[in-house]
């Protein structure tokens, strides 16, 4: 005789902000008017560096970039849950939170600009270096979560990824590290609906990402991805919770990437103006510029200066990326290990050949 074994889950959808500005007073989280402007500038600054980014990019001063643009309120409102004794792990698309989190703007841009510098944290900031390749990140949050719990430390370990990641096997691997592990890990996925072309209803038969967490052992929650009172609310919760020992969490950000999947990219070939029209009318900073206006704590004399002041930071930024000499060729070698291995060493020695043969021509 069998015995049907069967656990019930129930995934919750958390709105606050809607699209004309209006939150829902009774669901609101504790912020004060100095914490939302400070949010709301945090993503007018992701924004405009993005902006910045694709047109170097595109003039042949940067290299092949992912931007955020519509992903704003998923980034900065997550980052602002965190403590500074906390640790972040991205992927390619959380410029925001890093700035959110201590990274200086300049980085950005040295990253992209294949500078590795660009991946270097100022001491103090618990940031990991950019990670590209899909889902690897969420083990190495895992990790710190572990070794966090072994040595006693209050912490929450938050991770970064897209809809996509979530069919990787590193993913599935990590959530269950979490679980079994009771891991302080805060995992945030970006639903963007897109994993490059393949849309989100391609990528899992499962209604929504969150409830993948339950299989795991640990809570998952919907947001509305484009309302950033809704990201720091779920993400604050998780938080707190990972911190006081109570495991980990999913919270999946339901949002979209209005801009292609990266500068090599052309979303035209696959998603339709009508799609993007209909999420450009969700954009996650205009709905938080709304509301501040509409709460007396913002107005256009505030919009214009702030958008001066970036506009100056972000030309300082660009402006030290370009002096910074480049870096010595050995650059390349040299941070795979604490010593370079014999084939690295004999590979730096044929690279070193060759930039002097460039050199050599281009004196013809």
């Amino acid at each position: 005789m069998s015995e049907k074994v069967l656990q019930k889950f129930e995934v919750k959808r958390l709105e606050i902000l809607d699209e004309n500005g209006n939150a829902d007073s009774k669901l609101m989280p504790e912020l004060s008017n100095e914490q939302i402007i400070s949010m709301y500038e945090a993503m007018v600054l992701t924004r405009k560096a993005d902006e910045k980014a694709l047109s170097l990019q595109r003039q042949g001063r940067l290299g092949t970039l992912a931007v955020s643009f519509g992903q704003e309120a998923t980034v900065i409102g997550s980052a602002a849950s965190l403590k500074k004794d906390d640790w972040m792990t991205v992927s390619f698309r959380e410029e925001g939170a890093m700035l959110y989190r201590g990274i200086p703007l300049e980085n950005i841009f040295y990253y992209w600009g294949g500078d590795e510098r660009g991946n270097t944290a100022p001491k103090g900031v618990n940031n990991l270096p950019v990670a590209v390749p899909v889902g690897t990140q969420t083990l190495h949050a895992v990790g710190i979560g572990m070794a966090a719990n072994i040595k006693g430390k209050k912490i929450a370990s938050m991770v970064y990824f897209g809809d996509g990641g979530t069919s990787e096997g590193d993913f599935h691997e990590a959530m269950n590290w979490a679980g079994v592990f009771n891991a302080p890990v805060v995992f945030v996925c970006q639903n963007n609906q897109w994993a490059i072309s393949t849309p989100r209803e391609k990528q899992s038969k499962s209604l929504t990402l969150a409830q993948k967490s339950f299989a795991y052992g640990f809570n998952g929650i919907q947001v509305d991805g484009n309302d950033v009172f809704a990201v720091y609310k779920a993400c604050s919760e998780a938080v707190q919770k990972a911190r006081k020992g109570e495991g980990p969490a999913l919270i999946e950000c339901e949002t979209y990437r209005m801009a292609d999947h990266t500068t090599s990219d052309d979303a035209k070939k696959y998603r339709t103006e009508k799609e993007l029209m209909k999420w450009k009318a969700k954009d996650p900073i205009e709905r938080l510029r709304k509301y501040m206006e509409k709460e007396k704590i913002w107005n256009q004399e505030k919009q214009k200066k702030l958008e001066k002041e970036l506009d100056e930071m972000i030309s300082k930024a660009v402006k030290k990326f370009e002096d910074t000499p480049a870096q010595e060729i050995n650059a390349i070698f040299k941070f795979m290990y604490a010593k370079m291995t014999p084939r690295l060493e004999e590979q730096l020695s044929y690279a070193k050949e060759v930039a002097e043969e460039i050199k050599k021509e281009e004196k013809k």
